[in-house]
Parts: C-alpha cells; sequence; structure tokens
C-alpha cells in the first residue's frame, strides 16, 4: 500500500479523468457513496443516530454534499451545513445544485446559529467534516476556524471525509487549527501527511475506500510514492528458520556498546536480538561492567574490552577479529568520550564487510566519518531519532520533523545505507531511494531503552540471513506492534524496554504459528 500526497493524487484524479473517461462528477458520487457506506456500518447498532455533515466550497464539500444527500435517502436524520456556496464551481457546484433542487435540509453556518448548532452536538450525532479535504494548506480562514472550533468543542463523534480539515495532506502540519477526528475515510490512499508532524494526532483510525481510481495508475504516472508497511508486509519480511538448521544457521550478532554510566543499553540490545532467533550473541562492553552485565545475561557471550575512564578504551579495537560475527550493532550506552571518533574510525577500518548497524552515540561518533562509511563493503543501517539526526546533519530538530521524507530519502541515497528515522511514525529509506513508513507507534515507546531494542531485533534479521530491507521493515512493524499490545496491558505510561522484548516474542509466536 502506497502513501500519497496532494499534487500526485491530483494526477491521479486527471488521469482518471481524462485518460479513462470517469467524469469527475462521477468520482464524487462514488466518493460519496462509499462515505455514507461507512458511516451506516459505523452506526448499526444505533440506528438513530444524526448526522450533520459541514461541507465547504471546493471538492471536499462536493463529497458532503453527496453524503448529506444519500444519508437522507437512506431515511437518516441528517442536516447539512454550508460554509460558503457563492464560489462553487465544477463538480461540487453540480451535487450541490442536485441537493438543492431536491429541497434537502441545509442551512449556512453564520455567527448567529452558533447556539442552535450547539444545542444539535450530543453523544448521539455523528459530526461528517467535509470542510477542506487534501487542498489546505497555511492558516484558516473564517468561518471555517469557527466551525473547526465548533466541531472540536463537542462530544459528538467525528468522521472526516478523505483528511481532517487543517491537516496538510503532505507534511501533515497543522499551522492553526484543524479537526480532531475519531475517524477518516480517504480515498484511493493514506495521505502522506497522515504520518507525519502533528497529522498521527487528528486522524483518529483511518480506513481507504476505493472509488474507481485504480491505484495502478500510480504505476501508469512512474509516481514514486512512499509505502506504508503492513503486517503482512512484516511477516513476509522476516527471515526463514530451516528446520535444520544450528546456532551457526542463525548467526552471530555482536553487540558493542555501554559505559560505566549506561550499563544496560548494550543488555537490552542483545536480549532482543537472542529473543528474536539470533543464533549467538557476544556483548562488547568495557571490561568495568562486564561482571554487572554477565549476570544480568547469562545466556551471551562476552567481551570484556579494555577501558578508559569506564570507556572503551580508543585501542580497544585494533587487534581484534571480527571475521566470526556475522552482524555488528554499535552504540547503546557507548556514550560520548575523548577518542570516541578514533575508535570508532578504527572499528569501521577492523570490519570485513558484515552488517552495520549503528545507533544512539554511535551515530554521534560517526559524524565525521561518512565518507569511509559510505564506501564500506557491507550494508550499513543507522537508525537516529531526530535530535540524532539533527547532529548528523548539522542542523534543527524543528528541520528535520518538517521535512522527514525529504531528509530521509537523500542521507540514504548519498551515504548508501539503510536509514531507520525514528519517531511516532518511523520513516525507512533505502540507498535505492525507496521510502517505506510505518504506520503504528504509540508514547510507549518514547522512553529510554526502546531503541536498543529496534537496534537488537534489526541485527538479529540480519544476522538470520534477511536483506536489509527486509529487516528494517519486519523489526520496525514489530518493534511498534509490540509496544502497543504491551500499552494494552501496561498503559502507555507503564511499558518498559523489557516489556517491548517479551511483547516482540509473543508477536513472532503468533505471527509464526497461525
Amino acid at each position: 500500500m502506497f502513501a500519497v500526497g496532494r499534487e500526485d493524487m491530483r494526477r491521479m484524479d486527471h488521469y482518471a479523468i481524462e485518460t479513462l473517461g470517469l467524469p469527475g462528477a462521477i468520482l464524487m458520487e462514488n466518493a460519496g457513496m462509499k462515505v455514507t457506506d461507512e458511516l451506516l456500518k459505523l452506526t448499526r447498532d444505533k440506528p438513530d443516530t444524526r448526522f450533520l455533515v459541514f461541507a465547504g466550497a471546493g471538492n471536499n464539500g462536493g463529497d458532503g454534499f453527496v453524503i448529506a444527500r444519500r444519508l437522507q435517502d437512506e431515511g437518516k436524520s441528517c442536516m447539512l451545513i454550508v460554509t460558503n456556496t457563492s464560489s462553487l464551481q465544477g463538480d461540487a457546484k453540480v451535487h450541490y445544485d442536485v441537493y438543492k433542487n431536491r429541497k434537502l435540509k441545509m442551512v449556512p453556518f453564520i455567527e448567529e446559529l452558533i447556539p442552535d448548532i450547539k444545542l444539535l452536538l450530543s453523544e448521539n450525532v455523528i459530526i461528517v467534516d467535509a470542510l477542506l479535504g487534501t487542498g489546505c494548506t497555511g492558516k484558516l480562514r473564517e468561518p471555517v476556524r469557527s466551525v473547526i472550533e465548533l466541531i472540536n468543542s463537542s462530544r459528538s463523534r467525528v468522521v472526516s471525509v478523505d483528511i481532517p480539515s487543517g491537516v496538510n495532506s503532505d507534511t501533515g502540519e497543522v499551522a492553526d487549527i484543524a479537526i480532531r477526528a475519531d475517524y477518516t475515510i480517504t480515498f484511493v490512499a493514506p495521505k502522506v501527511g497522515f504520518f507525519l508532524q502533528q497529522g498521527p494526532e487528528h486522524i483518529g483510525e483511518w480506513k481507504v475506500v476505493d472509488i474507481s481510481v485504480p491505484p495502478s495508475i500510480a504505476d501508469e504516472l512512474t509516481l514514486e510514492l512512499p509505502q506504508v508497511i503492513t503486517e503482512n508486509n512484516a511477516i513476509n519480511a522476516l527471515p526463514k528458520r530451516p528446520q535444520h538448521g544450528h546456532k551457526g544457521t542463525f548467526g552471530h550478532v555482536l553487540v558493542l556498546g555501554g559505559s560505566k554510566s549506561y550499563v544496560g543499553a548494550p543488555i537490552f540490545t542483545a536480549k532482543a536480538a537472542l529473543h528474536s532467533g539470533a543464533g549467538l550473541v557476544t556483548l562488547g562492553v568495557p571490561e568495568g561492567i562486564y561482571p554487572m552485565a554477565a549476570t544480568q545475561f547469562p545466556e551471551a557471550l562476552f567481551w570484556p574490552m579494555a577501558e578508559t575512564d569506564g570507556h572503551v578504551a580508543v585501542t580497544s579495537c585494533e587487534q581484534e577479529l571480527f571475521n566470526s560475527y556475522d552482524v555488528v550493532a554499535v552504540g547503546p550506552g557507548l556514550s560520548r568520550f575523548a577518542g570516541g571518533e578514533e575508535w570508532m574510525k578504527s572499528l569501521w577500518h577492523s570490519l570485513d564487510g558484515q552488517a552495520v548497524v549503528v545507533d544512539a552515540d554511535g551515530l554521534y561518533l560517526s559524524r565525521d566519518l561518512l565518507d569511509i562509511i559510505s564506501v564500506y563493503d557491507g550494508p550499513v543501517v543507522f537508525t537516529p531519532h531526530p535530535g540524532e539526526m539533527g547532529a548528523l546533519l548539522n542542523t534543527t530538530v524543528q528541520d528535520v520533523e518538517a521535512n522527514r521524507l525529504d531528509i530521509a530519502k537523500q542521507f540514504a541515497l548519498e551515504h548508501r545505507l539503510y536509514l531507520v528515522l525514528k519517531g511516532h511514525r518511523t520513516v525507512i529509506t533505502t540507498p535505492e531511494g525507496e521510502v517505506y513508513i510505518n504506520p503504528l507507534g504509540s508514547s510507549a515507546l518514547g522512553k529510554g531503552g526502546s531503541g536498543d531494542v529496534l537496534t537488537g531485533l534489526i541485527a538479529s534479521f540480519l544476522a538470520q540471513g534477511a536483506k536489509p530491507k527486509e529487516a528494517v521493515i519486519a523489526a520496525t512493524y514489530l518493534h511498534a506492534s509490540a509496544g502497543e499490545n504491551q500499552s494494552a496491558l501496561h498503559s502507555e505510561y507503564g511499558v518498559t524496554a523489557p516489556d517491548i522484548i517479551e511483547g516482540s516474542r509473543k508477536l513472532l509466536h503468533d505471527w509464526t504459528t497461525n
């Protein structure tokens, strides 16, 4: 499944109308019909539910005219409230005229009517937001702004048509105010803005409906669209486990990290790797914290590394042979220390082309080594959060968040690596310029140790033979889904890194036995 932005959706609509010969008014009728069907399903157990449809002056409003008409044809109590009819044109004007000619219920939204409209709002009312759609950019003007304030202040459930009004369909940005929908019924494909910036906070549950615009048009137009990861994608991306396999078959992960201040981070990474299928895990930590790490995780093998002041010594990698490891995960708990960049450079020169997953301070210490990393003879995965991404690019978190897809895509292309840009909706990009969006995530993952677990999952799947793209797709989706599932048990407040590891194990069981 792909996600689409405003301009690409416009091109797809234009192709359907001009090349396939589908009249725009028919597409609008289909859109309104499909939303009406979803509204009827939503209220099947409450047949006395009333509807208020707020319609704007553009094509989104045209969808609203169809929805209001069809709801009344179904015998439902429905009031259409319009914000501006004087500027209607095209297909929206066609459906407005049909509605008007049938003398169905309609009132204009004017300030004097706000008290009366408030009286109509209750828990037994569903509000349909057909105000702006994908054309919204910048701050909102009146009367739309007042309408949105009114809707957001109500106790009624809200269903948005295509995208909540006020949310930018390309960036997810809310410049001023936006509808907070309980449900969003969208056409053809989810909009990119569903997954970026404030978008996820506004769309609620979302569903794609078919309005006769074939998704294959994207291929006809050779559009380069981000892909939205599904559970089936993640399951199919898991590495296969031959029944005759042994610990060598399933790979050997080396985790390099830890310091006197961050003992737990590399342990979480190692546990996540072993508990998700890696055959062997070696934990390389400063020798001073080795006894504690060994006590906490006796299942691992250990490399007590030479240290200086609680950190790995600058020379600790120089005489080490790495050819027995299939994957190296570096960074969890490593900390920043004098000579850290030199240590990291020494590590890169010592590796033998095995896959490398870089996280946390491993990313910070790699900032000036990107030229070396770009020509490394093996797959490389970077897993920054927005702050770490900003440090890699010498820019601000705000800039990263405002341009997540473009920044992630360009970085992966330029440095020939796989980038996992973490966030509320994680973005994955490949050296070939592909973009994937993880649609899952919650505040439960915003806690120390969560990223260390993700690093371990990625390293584990790589060690078991998954290709890099498949490894990051499976790991990120598994990680986020486990976080959501554990939130149902412990709340988003209470989930910890060990909970995510345990949740991942449970999900792997469910995915591979059903």
